[in-house]
């Protein structure tokens, strides 16, 4: 039924926007191998798979080969027809006056002519939509425009959007393709990378949200500068993304490069990109975006910035400060007594409740987000955005796995440094965004790999327990399993902590701590009762607020009663939380850690 909807619109779209100034022909396109050209006729050969296609078969299904799934490239227009709601566009800025800075010979003509094969002012498409009823201030650049190239008048439209969705408080969604800078204008149209970039700098200082969407190519200065800066980025399935073309690099060290290098999914998993999104799934995933940062925190106040300047702690009334006291009624008298080796052993049992298994009973709609930015998107820890009964909240877990396969994946829950980065980028975001943050620690300690030092694991560590001191929203950790050493502490510098009954938190492995103050590993259970690891104890000594019951070890048999209880305890935490003012909350984070 939704191809039957979408012919029907797009064949009235083809009357609207294919007229013979701007009907897409091959060479527009920028027609390669890789990327195959819109077809112009009834029938054509796709020139990725080599088969004949249906072109109406094509535009129903979101301009996709029916037969190999390859993308083709989309118009600026019909762009934005696929991710907004019907009618509800505004167009800014269309016509600009030609710039032609160098004076170089033949641009104007060659603007002209673009202009009239195109039906486009310029390479970019800037305006107002709604996408699922949800304001946003939207950007398209359209390939067949000198190949999206950036100029001064691509550099300006998106910079007076960016400028008026931050006047407006609206968020800011671009679509980036580009073969990068545009020649003729030499340095003027490098300088459009820095302009871009400071508008977008301001926006996110006011607090908005910027979603950077990356098609089929996305290089060079658009890589270099704006394409790169979302709070969110989103790419296509197979987009070429990079700074360098592929032709240059193997021209300028001499190698071929490896199948699928610089592709979407290489992003995905070098950690530059939180998400790959089909282009069908589109406009449900910048809805959903658009819902969970719709201008309401945890209080349903409108979402301000986070002021860093002063460092002044305002006066805040005693009633609203919540008072942190030893909640020894949440851990049942009655329960069996288990040694402290007993409770390591069940935190580590095969069949334990493991983060994502929380995550997916607690939470609606959880949207995952991937990597550093950096250098990797590591598997040992999962993170990103959800509702709590429609409250948006960020999630961060260390994700042990469940099959072999997934514990090698997820290094057996041993974060790298580049996990611990993925971790503090959400959380900075949350910060910026007002949204609690809720993290499930379950580590037997950061990994101690010769890479992570290369990559500096003591470096990524101490940055989390730096900036996770001052976060101005509520930070919860609830140790699910282990809680080893400064591996779970950098996920665990929060407002309040938390632990399942059968989890430990640590200072080192018992095994590693019999073999340094003994020389004699298998003490591990001797170990386990002097340092006193469990949560009855660590409630004891103030280290935590809460235990969380477990009537029989957590595991999937136990998880709908273990749902219960954290549903209920999660609520009054937030509701006590939602009370007190942002400073407050990262000043009683630091005096909490203070009395220790």
């Amino acid at each position: 039924m939704l191809k039957s909807m979408f012919k029907k619109t797009y064949t009235k779209l083809d009357t609207k926007y294919r007229t013979p100034e701007n009907a897409p022909e091959p060479a527009e396109t920028g027609k390669t191998e890789e990327s195959p050209a819109i077809p112009a006729g009834l029938w054509k050969k796709c020139n990725k798979c080599g088969k004949p296609i249906y072109t109406e078969d094509v535009r129903a299904n979101f301009y996709i080969c029916p037969k190999c799934g390859g993308y083709f490239r989309v118009h600026a227009y019909r762009r934005i027809e696929m991710v907004t709601d019907a009618g509800s566009f505004e167009e800014w800025d269309r016509e600009m006056e030609v710039s032609n800075p160098l004076n170089f010979p033949g641009y104007e003509k060659k603007l002209a002519a673009a202009r009239e094969k195109t039906g486009l002012d310029e390479a970019i498409v800037t305006g107002r939509a709604l996408i699922g009823g949800y304001p946003a201030v939207l950007g398209v650049c359209d390939a067949r425009f000198l190949m999206s190239s950036m100029g001064h008048n691509v550099g300006e439209k998106i910079t007076c959007a960016v400028e008026r969705a931050t006047a407006e408080k609206l968020p800011v969604i671009l679509f980036a393709c580009s073969g990068g800078a545009r020649m003729q204008e030499g340095m003027v149209s490098l300088m459009q990378m820095a302009k871009t970039s400071a508008a977008l700098k301001r926006h996110h200082d006011a607090g908005q949200l910027f979603v950077s969407v990356l098609t089929d190519p996305t290089t060079g200065g658009v890589t270099a500068s704006f394409a790169m800066l979302g709070d969110i980025i989103l790419a296509e399935p197979g987009a070429l993304i990079g700074f360098a073309g592929p032709r240059v690099i193997e021209q300028t060290i001499g190698q071929k490069l490896p199948e699928g290098f610089q592709r979407s999914e290489f992003l995905l998993e070098h950690g530059f990109i939180d998400k790959i999104v089909k282009r069908e799934e589109m406009k449900e995933t910048l809805a959903r975006i658009l819902r969970l940062h719709s201008g309401k925190d945890l209080r349903g106040k409108e979402a301000v910035p986070v002021q860093t300047e002063s460092s002044e702690v305002p006066e805040t009334e005693p009633e609203s400060i919540p008072v942190i006291e030893e909640d020894k009624g949440s851990f049942r008298p009655g329960a069996m007594i288990r040694s402290a080796w007993d409770s390591v052993l069940l935190s580590r049992k095969t069949d334990r409740l493991v983060a994502s298994d929380y995550i997916n009973a607690l939470f609606d709609g959880f949207m995952e987000f991937h990597g550093d930015r950096c250098f990797k998107d590591d598997g040992a820890i999962i993170g990103g955005i959800a509702e709590f009964h429609g409250i948006p909240v960020t999630v961060i877990g260390q994700e042990k796995g469940k099959t072999t396969k997934d514990n090698i994946h997820r290094n057996f829950g041993m974060p790298s440094p580049d996990g611990y980065r993925k971790a503090l980028r959400l959380m900075k975001q949350a910060e910026t965004f007002g949204r609690p943050v809720i993290c499930f620690v379950d580590t037997p300690g950061a990994f101690c790999g010769l890479e992570a030092e290369e990559r500096g694991q003591g470096e990524a560590i101490a940055r989390n327990l730096f900036e996770m001191s001052a976060l101005k929203v509520p930070v919860l950790s609830i140790v699910i399993g282990e809680g080893g050493s400064g591996g779970a502490l950098a996920m665990a510098v929060a407002n309040e902590v938390w632990m399942m009954e059968h989890a430990i938190y640590s200072v080192l492995s018992p095994e590693g701590f019999a073999s340094i103050l003994w020389k004699d590993s298998k003490k591990a259970g001797e170990a386990a009762r002097v340092m006193k690891i469990t949560a009855p104890e660590l409630l004891e000594l103030g280290i935590i607020e809460k235990v969380i019951p477990e009537e029989e070890p957590a595991s999937p048999e136990t998880l709908p009663a273990i749902r219960g209880i954290l549903d209920e305890a999660i609520q009054v935490f937030l509701g006590t939380w939602s009370k007190v003012e942002p400073d407050r909350i990262a000043e009683c984070r630091y005096e909490r850690f203070r009395r220790f």
